[in-house]
């Protein structure tokens, strides 16, 4: 398939809107993190791939790499910031790639396959406080990191984070107001 063809076919595939299609999202962002998870750093490889089809399926991979950013850091910060004080142990590393990787496809689908939750600061709280804590231990099971504090402990730090945590995160990703000149 020659540079064109596949240019071609990329154009095509962006006209669809599938990044902004919430059951297209909701299956790559399911996929991508089950890469993440399961496969960490074996399967980065695939799990970049998934990435780039996203920056290759948005409109502008620009724009949505600015729009993102604020997210990932947001996110790989306090993920950071939980493996320094010791509720997290991802090993010889204070935060795996494959984590980092995990935040760029959690940010591409808040406000699309997880839009909803966005909807009333209470349900983001309701599911940040609930569900992201539940992922967390969801991925310690299978291996993806230690929790070594007492699980309690692990939970109500997590519980009180992440409540807070999901409602603000919806607010960055909501697009600024244009500035009005007059």
């Amino acid at each position: 398939m020659g540079m064109n063809t596949l240019s071609l076919s990329f154009s095509r595939l962006r006209e669809l809107g599938l990044a902004e299609k919430t059951w297209f999202n909701a299956v790559w962002f399911q996929s991508t993190w089950f890469l993440c998870v399961l496969g960490r750093d074996a399967l980065l490889p695939f799990t970049l791939g998934m990435l780039t089809l996203h920056f290759v399926l948005v409109d502008s991979a620009r724009d949505e790499a600015r729009r993102l950013l604020p997210l990932i850091s947001v996110g790989i910060g306090v993920d950071t910031l939980l493996s320094v004080v010791g509720i997290f142990n991802f090993g010889p590393v204070l935060i795996p790639l494959w984590l980092m990787a995990l935040w760029v496809a959690f940010a591409a689908s808040l406000t699309r396959a997880l839009a909803v939750f966005g909807r009333s600061r209470i349900l983001a709280a309701l599911v940040g406080g609930i569900g992201v804590p539940f992922n967390y231990a969801v991925g310690a099971k299978m291996g993806a990191v230690s929790l070594p504090v007492d699980p309690f402990v692990t939970a109500g730090v997590l519980i009180g984070i992440w409540a807070l945590l999901l409602p603000a995160l919806y607010q960055i990703a909501k697009p600024a107001s244009p500035l009005e000149i007059p």
